[in-house]
């Protein structure tokens, strides 16, 4: 068989009616990581649906507890060929967040795949039962194609704790690095820049979470007989707030600004334009690091932003000056950021600025991550997609988002190609989440794509040096 029967056999797969089975039946377990109550079914929906899809594969499958407690658990299976051909890691994950039924609109389940033209409703359907749904039946087709082998050794991670910050992901491959260790992360999670543009990003934005907070005494004084003498703490914040990121978005924290943007980002965000889409919000002129373009901004950029900020009684405020206030911050950050100092960097700045009363507190945490445009596994892959679909993709750096793409990155240590079946409107966190029909049928031939033309590399790799004869 050949790569273009292979493709159309994979096609014909979302065609059939088979995808939107295989996708029913996943859709409909229940996986929100973020209720506690979900351990059972977050371990069904691995040694039930997972476990007998990779086991069509060939691959020896092993159900893994998590190290952090409460946290789910983890699915493994390999399939290996030959220790001479390349290895390849395919990530996904099977939580959703909180399915939220009453916010949905009339008609719809997050339970049920309900199908409006192009667009399959349903909680998981575009994050990320709908994206590994379709890396898996790639592999499938393809398999099947080259009678019963890949032409590579395949390592599968699924997780199920990736939508409630991969709780111990981390720990779990630290303690198993060289089990999960390959040439490549082939993976599919977030969205595409747009919907008709097939896209690939080698990493993400890092995000730090961090509270500042004040509490100057034990309770609120009467605004009248009191206002003009006691300092007001929500007053006090809003400007240290003001002292680190100034009215237009700009950073004014040194330590906390992204560092000069490499010349091979830059051409790759050259001619890339980020929204646009029917419900995308119009971009605001003016904010954000002057002399950048908005895809610069969003992908090579650092944005602080302020999250929530209380203080008092906002739904019924009285007359009274407040005595704490609290600010829920954020920093989204691009490799080369010192956001492990962010608490240091924060509290040195405010104590110079007058705010030695304002506590800082800094919270969850996410490294940020980009593999140089530059390497030879990205232009591999986009030859394949612009090969299968006639497109030429968008190659991100990194996602202006936030994965656990650091622990493939960092931690195993293996170049990171991320190709999503997703779009910026899907709504995945919140009511009415949805995958476009022609987005997964074009991503099931760019994945039977490049899973054959994994095949055909043999022993070698992208970018090896020849042998000299």
């Amino acid at each position: 068989m050949t790569r273009a029967e292979v493709i159309q056999q994979s096609t014909s797969y979302v065609d059939s009616g088979a995808f939107l089975d295989d996708l029913t039946r996943r859709v409909a377990l229940r996986t929100e990581s973020q209720d506690h109550n979900s351990l059972p079914v977050l371990h069904r929906y691995l040694s039930d649906e997972m476990s007998a899809a990779l086991e069509r594969l060939g691959a020896v499958c092993t159900i893994v507890e998590n190290p952090v407690p409460n946290g789910g658990p983890f699915l493994i299976g390999h399939r290996h060929e030959d220790d001479s051909l390349p290895t390849v890691l395919v990530y996904g994950h099977g939580d959703v967040v909180l399915g939220q039924e009453e916010r949905w609109r009339s008609g719809l389940s997050p339970w049920e795949i309900v199908i409006e033209g192009d667009r399959w409703y349903g909680r998981g359907t575009a994050d990320n039962k709908g994206q590994h749904t379709i890396n898996i039946a790639a592999l499938e087709h393809v398999m099947a194609a080259r009678g019963g082998r890949l032409g590579f050794n395949l390592k599968v991670l699924i997780e199920t704790g990736e939508e409630s910050g991969s709780p111990g992901l981390r720990e779990m491959c630290e303690q198993r690095a060289d089990e999960l260790a390959a040439d490549l992360l082939l993976a599919s999670d977030g969205p595409r820049l747009a919907a008709d543009r097939p896209t690939v990003f080698l990493g993400s934005r890092g995000q730090v979470a961090f509270t500042l907070s004040l509490n100057l005494r034990d309770g609120s004084h009467h605004s009248g007989n009191w206002g003009g003498l006691l300092r007001n703490p929500a007053t006090v914040l809003a400007n240290a707030l003001a002292s680190m990121v100034d009215g237009r978005g700009v950073i004014t924290v040194a330590g906390l600004r992204a560092p000069e943007i490499p010349t091979a980002v830059r051409e790759a965000l050259s001619s890339v334009s980020p929204g646009g889409g029917p419900t995308d919000p119009d971009i605001d002129d003016g904010w954000g690091e002057p002399g950048l373009t908005p895809a610069e901004r969003v992908m090579a950029g650092n944005a602080l932003e302020v999250l929530a900020f209380v203080s008092g009684t906002p739904d019924a405020p009285v007359n009274a000056i407040p005595a704490t206030a609290r600010a829920h911050c954020q920093l989204r950050f691009v490799v080369g950021t010192p956001w492990q100092d962010l608490g240091r960097i924060v509290r040195e700045h405010l104590d110079a600025h007058g705010y030695p009363m304002v506590d800082v507190q800094v919270d969850n945490t996410m490294a940020a991550t980009r593999l140089s445009p530059d390497d030879p596994w990205v232009q591999w892959a986009v030859t394949s997609i612009e090969r299968s679909t006639q497109k030429v993709p968008v190659v991100l750096p990194n996602l202006g988002g936030s994965l656990p793409n650091d622990v493939f990155a960092e931690v195993i240590g293996m170049p990171t190609v991320w190709v999503p079946h997703s779009y910026p409107a899907c709504a995945q966190h919140g009511p009415d989440e949805h995958l476009l029909g022609s987005v997964a049928r074009e991503g099931m031939q760019m994945m039977s794509g490049l899973i054959w033309d994994l095949g055909e590399l043999g022993a070698t790799r992208p970018g090896a040096p020849v042998a000299a004869d």
